[in-house]
Formats: structure tokens, sequence, C-alpha cells
């Protein structure tokens, strides 16, 4: 089916001015047409905060139930036994200077998350203007700088996302595939939401999840009711 006739049949089975519950959008994006590829499912979290304010800021991590269904590149800054422990875990890039020096000279950047261990963050410190911009910085926050380096990877590799609300107040993230069972989707879009509306700032006044929305790569979006992942997270 055309990409434009697949669209149509797809958003004639919305209805676009109702919200639904978590189980009811996933099974309408996985009763659309689909294409020949396994499409990415994301979530779009609209957030009445203000991003501007760094109390309002919105960020963290969590490994979904399920994983993702992609297996992340990772880089990790380690020397010695953490090295090791770095490699046995899965690693897919460890070393120090030498992969700081790829990063600055050759615009290295094939991998998808990278790790520290605290003692290397001198030599991280130095990327952070090709990493920062990238979402790439090691933070303690997220679980990126830390001394576990091993169990840091192995959580990334079994499906640990990081999410962090956007300039506009909204906060992406891919929650799995299309060929997942409806009740995987289900548990990981709803450890996703529950786990944003736990990282509520203090400072966010009104309405807090404004609007959520699920997609495939390919489908329109389907709109979640928001007071149904606040009774879930009750």
């Amino acid at each position: 089916m055309p990409a434009n006739k697949r669209m149509k049949a797809a958003t004639a089975q919305i209805d676009v001015a109702k919200t639904y519950p978590i189980a009811d959008a996933v099974a309408l994006i996985k009763g659309m047409p689909a294409p020949k590829f396994d499409e990415s499912v994301d979530l779009a979290i609209n957030l009445g905060v203000d991003p501007k304010h760094a109390d309002q800021m919105v960020r963290g991590s969590i490994v979904l139930p399920h994983g993702t269904g992609k297996s992340l590149r990772v880089l990790v800054f380690a020397k010695g036994d953490k090295e090791k422990e770095a490699r046995e875990a899965g690693a897919d890039y460890v070393g120090a200077e030498d992969l700081a020096k790829k990063i600055q000279d050759e615009g290295w950047l094939d991998f998808e998350r990278v790790i520290a261990a605290p003692d290397m963050m001198g030599i991280v410190g130095r990327l952070g203007k090709v990493l920062g911009p990238r979402g790439l910085m090691p933070n303690p926050k997220l679980g990126t700088v830390t001394a576990n380096v091993g169990q840091a990877v192995r959580e990334t590799k079994a499906g640990k996302v990081e999410y962090r609300v956007e300039k506009a107040g909204v906060v992406h993230v891919s929650i799995g595939k299309r060929s997942f069972a409806p009740e995987a989707l289900v548990a990981n879009a709803s450890a996703l939401l529950e786990a944003v509306l736990r990282a509520k700032p203090a400072a966010s006044k009104g309405t807090y999840m404004k609007k959520i929305t699920i997609s495939t790569t390919m489908g329109p979006g389907v709109r979640i009711d928001p007071s149904s992942v606040a009774a879930q997270a009750a």
C-alpha cells in the first residue's frame, strides 16, 4: 500500500477528538496498516514546564521492562580493572585518551551512549562541545558517570532509555518496536510515563502532563488519556 493511502487508512481509525487509555491506544497503532519494515514506537509527552528554568528541568533514565528492540552501541571511558569490566559487560568501545583523540580529531561518533568511570571525567570533560549538543555527555544523574561501569553497560544493552524535556516542553522517547506484543508496549509505555510523572519538579504548577501521543515511525499519533497514567502511578 502506498504511504499516503496507508496514512489515510490509519488516520480513519482514530477519533482525533478522543484520548484513549494506554492499552486502547496501543491496540489502535498495532491494528493500523503496516509498512514493510518494523517501525519504532514512540511517545511524545507535552509537559507543563518551562525548561528554560533549571528548577523545571525534567530529566532521567529508566530500564524499560521489555527493552527497546534495538541494541545501542556503547562507548566506555575506563582504564585498568574498569576497562576489563566494561568489555566483559559487552561495551562496543572501551578506552581513554585514544578514544577522546579520535572523537576530537576525526569527528568520530559511531556510538549512541557514552559511559565513563569517575576518574575519566578529566578526559571526557574536554569533549563537552562535541558530546553535549548530541545528548551524549555522561552525567552522574543518569547513571552514565559511575564506578559500576559493568552494570551501566548491561542496563543500557537491556533497554535503558534516557528522557529529557526539550525547549518546547516535550519529551520524546522510543519505547519499542511495532512487532512487540501489545502487553510489552503497554508495559514499556506505562513504565516511562510513570517515571516522568515521578520526576515532576516541585516548581511545576498547573497541569503537568498536558498531552501524550503514541505513534509509529510512519503512522499518525494516537492521544493517550493523561488521567489514566496518573491513576496507574498513584
